[in-house]
C-alpha cells in the first residue's frame, strides 16, 4: 500500500516522503497513530501545500539531533561484567546494557538507535555509534571492565 509519512520514521523515511508498506501495517499502526496517510491524488495535493511546514520540521529535527550529537561525542560509558581468562566475558554486552548504562547518566537513547554490530565479548574500550537522525551518528566510548570480586 502506498502511503505518505506525516512524521519521520527511521525504518521508512522522512516526513512527507511516499513509500510502500504492508497494508496491515498501515491500517493497524500508521493510520491510527496519525503517522501516515494513504497516498491518493487528493492527499498528495494536501502534502504539497504543507511541504514548507514539513521542511521546517525536518530542519528542527536535524538541529535537535546535531545538538544531542555534540553532547554525546565525549560521553564515556563504563560497564562492569563478570570476566574469566584475563579479558573474556562470561556473557556479552548488548545494546540493552549500553542503554541501561546511559540511562544512569541521564542520557535517554532508544535501544534500536545504538549501532552495535555484534555483542561485546571482551574487556576493553569500544567505540559505539548512536543513530540520532539520518546522517547524524556520533560515537560514544563504551568501557567494559571486570566486575570487582567481593573479598571478605
Amino acid at each position: 500500500m502506498k502511503i505518505i509519512l506525516k512524521e519521520t520514521i527511521d525504518t521508512l523515511g522522512i516526513v512527507g516522503s511516499e513509500c510502500n508498506v504492508a497494508s496491515g501495517y498501515a491500517r493497524n499502526y500508521l493510520f491510527p497513530q496519525g503517522k501516515a496517510i494513504k497516498a491518493t491524488p487528493q492527499n498528495r495535493k494536501i502534502i504539497e501545500q504543507a511541504k514548507a511546514k514539513f521542511e521546517i520540521q525536518i530542519i528542527k529535527e536535524k538541529k535537535i539531533a546535531e545538538e544531542m550529537a555534540e553532547r554525546l561525542k565525549d560521553v564515556k560509558c563504563t560497564i562492569q561484567a563478570k570476566a574469566y581468562d584475563e579479558n573474556k566475558l562470561y556473557g556479552s554486552i548488548k545494546t540493552h546494557d549500553i542503554k541501561t548504562a546511559l540511562n544512569k547518566q541521564n542520557i535517554k537513547i532508544e535501544r534500536r538507535a545504538i549501532l552495535l554490530s555484534e555483542p561485546i565479548k571482551e574487556i576493553g574500550d569500544y567505540k559505539v555509534g548512536i543513530r540520532l537522525y539520518k546522517d547524524v551518528e556520533p560515537e560514544i566510548t563504551v568501557i567494559v571492565v571486570p566486575e570487582k570480586k567481593n573479598e571478605e
